[in-house]
């Protein structure tokens, strides 16, 4: 593994955080469709910059292999890490409406059915209540998915910024 960060930091950096997004939005999609958590409509939409992450750290991971310039890597890295902070930024909200800091949108109300496949949507309609954005489903170590959210948005941009910014070797 350190022969590989010697060798192509750019590639090490771009495989290592397209490898989190994906763990991370993994984890929350098994979480809702193994342990059974519905998500809320801030949860559904805090995963819309993994959904994109991950796509370009692709482009950043296959822009590193057929050896582009380096500015493409580390341009994709840098449209990664940015939207890592958006998504620190939506669990940061999504967190301060779990506690009641400020007001969550009026979409609260909204959020996915769940449950097996196929799904009969005017059923799902009637006898699926989605979970309120104001409260937490589930807390470990006293942190919400939101707001561990906001920790591994900012690890997986801390990762990413990694990659744009680091020394070219000597």
């Amino acid at each position: 593994m350190f022969e590989l960060v010697n060798r192509n930091p750019d590639r090490s950096a771009a495989i290592l955080v397209t490898s989190g997004m994906a763990l991370v939005v993994g984890s929350a999609l098994g979480f809702e469709h193994i342990g059974g958590y519905i998500p809320c409509a801030l949860c559904l939409m805090q995963r819309n910059p993994y959904y994109i992450g991950v796509g370009i750290g692709l482009a950043a991971v296959l822009s590193s292999i057929l050896r582009l310039p380096p500015i493409v890597t580390k341009l994709l890295l840098l449209s990664v890490a940015v939207l890592m902070l958006v998504g620190m930024g939506m669990g940061i909200y999504h967190s301060g409406v779990e506690w009641k800091f400020w007001e969550g949108p009026a979409s609260c109300t909204v959020g996915a059915t769940g449950g097996d496949a196929p799904v009969n949507v005017l059923e799902a309609l009637n006898s699926t209540k989605a979970p309120s954005c104001t409260e937490a489903t589930l807390r470990v170590l006293g942190l919400s998915f939101a707001g561990w959210n906001v920790l591994t948005s900012a690890a997986l941009a801390a990762i990413a910024l990694w990659g744009v910014f680091r020394k070219p070797a000597a």
